[in-house]
């Protein structure tokens, strides 16, 4: 694997792209932990109104995620992305000066959660579809590559950091760090120097739904996004099912402490973060389609590493870090491939409504895995639980395996 300060790294237009991103997720690494931590250290918050909140933070991609696609569709993607990270920072800053008040309420973390969360939805959507004109279909790769290197990076020492902040200044003042990113990374998304054409989709006056439908069209009539849209769509639910039994199975059935389980997740991120580094490479050396279902499968074959655990504490734990190691691996390479496929051959005016439609789809069943997950561990019990989930994740690839992406080598053409 050849690394060198070539290709992307001399692109200077994504250079601020990608440093926006990863300065943004590093803040929102201390929001993800500090809010919740808002919720129940300063506003005493129920489990029932944590539920809420979490509940309330999936909710904007199935209400508004294929609307969200049209809007992308209809308007340049770089001023959405600065709109959206101008919003976010307003939103969070809200939090610590009504804490400094004394006027916070669950209510305000509500409506905050809720509006921060249509705003990155927005700021996702057109991310992934202002990159292909950035950077252009041949480097897509490498620029997800990156892109995921941040993710992972921000990952292992967002958390360490975050608590640190909160545990210094509180969890409310914690978040105005994370307002701060996304003030800097507007600033920097504001500094790339790219004209983009208005989007034939502005002129045309369509009527929403109409559009909303050429992007459910695209996706399930092309046959590389429909095989990724239901292999999405598989293992999303089947992951959901073994989240919904994890964390009750090895603190119970394995007696695996908070500290330990730290450890556990940790492994996970270095899992990321190499998967980042060596997506080019698998990509290079496989193909784009035996690539990414090398990424599936190393997902569902390390998650049958957990429900499989035997032995003493020590040996639990080990196979549970080759486990979440080689699921980060597995998923980054599998994510950051079917990602910059996506792109690739979906035309530029459509890539919004493909990304929202491609999200919206994934989304809707993560709530149906999570009950149908619980309903299991009741009847089965978790061990038996986790392999079905496991089993599951598995098969998500036969969805792969009987589309023309099987004996993708090269860069596919685009769609339509």
């Amino acid at each position: 694997m050849r690394l060198g300060f070539d290709g992307l790294w001399r692109d200077a237009n994504f250079m601020k792209l990608w440093a926006g991103q990863a300065i943004s997720l590093f803040g929102s690494q201390i929001s993800f932990l500090a809010l919740p931590l808002t919720a129940v250290l300063v506003l005493d918050a129920t489990p029932a109104q944590m539920g809420i909140l979490i509940a309330i933070e999936a909710l904007p991609s199935l209400l508004i995620g294929l609307l969200v696609g049209v809007w992308v569709d209809r308007y340049r993607r770089r001023p959405i992305l600065i709109a959206a990270d101008l919003g976010r920072a307003v939103l969070l800053g809200v939090v610590p000066v009504a804490a400094i008040l004394g006027l916070l309420r669950l209510e305000h973390l509500y409506v905050v959660c809720f509006l921060v969360s249509v705003l990155g939805l927005f700021f996702g959507v057109a991310h992934r579809s202002f990159l292909p004109s950035l950077v252009g279909r041949e480097h897509l790769v490498e620029a997800n590559s990156k892109l995921e290197l941040s993710n992972s990076v921000a990952e292992i020492v967002g958390p360490g950091v975050a608590g640190g902040l909160v545990q210094v200044v509180t969890a409310p003042i914690a978040i105005a760090v994370d307002a701060i990113s996304f003030l800097v990374s507007a600033v920097l998304i504001g500094l790339i120097g790219v004209s983009e054409p208005v989007p034939r989709a502005a002129d045309q006056q369509q009527n929403i739904r109409k559009e909303m439908g050429i992007g459910l069209e695209l996706v399930l009539h092309d046959k590389l996004l429909r095989s990724i849209a239901g292999c999405l769509s598989t293992l999303y639910l089947f992951n959901s099912v073994l989240e919904a039994v994890f964390i009750l199975y090895v603190t119970q059935e394995l007696g695996i402490e908070a500290g330990l389980l730290g450890l556990i997740f940790a492994a996970g991120s270095v899992g990321f973060l190499m998967g980042a580094l060596l997506l080019g490479w698998v990509v290079r050396r496989f193909g784009w389609g035996p690539g990414i279902m090398l990424g599936l499968l190393l997902v569902g074959l390390s998650d049958l590493l957990i429900p499989l655990v035997r032995g003493s504490l020590v040996v639990a734990v080990a196979v549970l870090v080759t486990a979440q190691f080689f699921f980060g691996l597995g998923l980054v390479i599998f994510n950051a491939g079917q990602v910059s496929l996506r792109q690739a051959i979906t035309p530029d005016e459509l890539q919004g409504r493909m990304n929202a439609t491609m999200s919206f789809l994934a989304s809707a069943v993560v709530p149906l895995g999570g009950l149908l997950g619980g309903v299991l561990g009741e009847i089965f019990g978790l061990r038996t639980t986790l392999l079905l989930a496991a089993f599951g994740e598995i098969l998500s690839v036969l969805w792969l395996l009987l589309s023309p992406l099987r004996s993708q080598r090269e860069q596919p053409m685009l769609a339509g």
